[in-house]
Order: C-alpha cells, then sequence, then structure tokens
C-alpha cells in the first residue's frame, strides 16, 4: 500500500510524539500473527499503560535516526513496537508473556535512549509493578518511624501492666478477706 508524502510526514510525527512520551520501547516481530492474535496483546498493554502499534519500519528507522537511537538492526521483518508510557516493567511483562507463543519474537528495545537486548528485557520484566514497588518504599520509609513509636511507647506499656498487675493483685488480696 503506497502512501502519499503527507501521510508519511503525519506517520513520522505520531512516531515521534510516541517515543518522546515513552519510558521505554519494545519491538515484536509478529509475522506469523494474525490481528486476531495481536489484539488480546494490544489490550494488555493499554492495561499496563502503554499502547502497541505495528510501524512501517523505514519511516520508524528515520525516526531513531532522528533521535539519535541506534535501532535499525531491529527493523526488519513485521514489527509490533510496545511503548511504554507509564510502567516500563509492566510493559516487559506484556511483551514477554506475548513472545512465549509462538506468534511473536522479542527483537529487542530502547530504556530511554539506551538500546535493550532480550535478556534486558526479561530483567526487567521480573521487577515488580510500579504499585508494588511504590508500597515497598512506602513499607521502608515507615519501618523506622513504627519503631521509633513502638521504643518510645515500651516504657508506658510496661509501666501500665506493672500498675494493672498490682490493682489486680490487691482486688485479689480484697476479695480473698
Amino acid at each position: 500500500m503506497a502512501f502519499t508524502k503527507e501521510e508519511k510526514t503525519k506517520m513520522i510525527e505520531r512516531y515521534e510524539d510516541w517515543v518522546a512520551r515513552s519510558q521505554a520501547i519494545f519491538m515484536l516481530e509478529f509475522s506469523k500473527a494474525s490481528i486476531k492474535d495481536v489484539e488480546p496483546v494490544r489490550k494488555k498493554a493499554r492495561e499496563a499503560g502503554g499502547e502497541m502499534h505495528v510501524v512501517k519500519n523505514t519511516l520508524f528507522g528515520l525516526v531513531l535516526d532522528k533521535l539519535g537511537m541506534d535501532g535499525k538492526d531491529y527493523l526488519e521483518k513485521s514489527t509490533l513496537i510496545g511503548f511504554a508510557f507509564n510502567d516500563a516493567p509492566g510493559m516487559a511483562k506484556v511483551v514477554t508473556e506475548a513472545a512465549k507463543t509462538d506468534f511473536f519474537t522479542i527483537k529487542g528495545g530502547f530504556l530511554g535512549n539506551r538500546v535493550i537486548n532480550n535478556n534486558e528485557i526479561k530483567a526487567l520484566a521480573d521487577l515488580p509493578p510500579l504499585p508494588v514497588v511504590r508500597a515497598q518504599l512506602l513499607g521502608l520509609l515507615n519501618a523506622p518511624a513504627s519503631k521509633l513509636v513502638r521504643t518510645i511507647n515500651e516504657p508506658a506499656r510496661g509501666l501500665a501492666a506493672v500498675i494493672k498487675a498490682y490493682s489486680e493483685k490487691d482486688q485479689a488480696a480484697a476479695a480473698a478477706e
């Protein structure tokens, strides 16, 4: 299908926008897949805060050149690109799960402007999702404060336990008389 110069210019602008908004970019080959096979991957990508798009390799290569990113080796055969707008590890999980099927093969990608290979993408996919990392960080920040509060309250709690024990001892002695 031939595109006019105006259509190509619009496609390049769209690709530049996607790349500019992305924390990471993941490239998959999907030569064995049909649209029915691609749609579930796109849905999971949207749930992970990203998007998956089929791109024209030559036009996307122009965008990479313009941005100084060296990834033309990945732009062979049919290319499905995952753009991680919010959560790079979440999108990496989507890509690695898709690659477990017979329809997709991971070509590589970018984390920022840095080229990453299959192993690095899989390592990124093993990271916990962003909400879990935030919760872990919050737990780390709250732990010292919680310990401090418990330490400060411990003498008062111990004193209260001693007073209660004496009061119960006195009540038991009065009841026995």
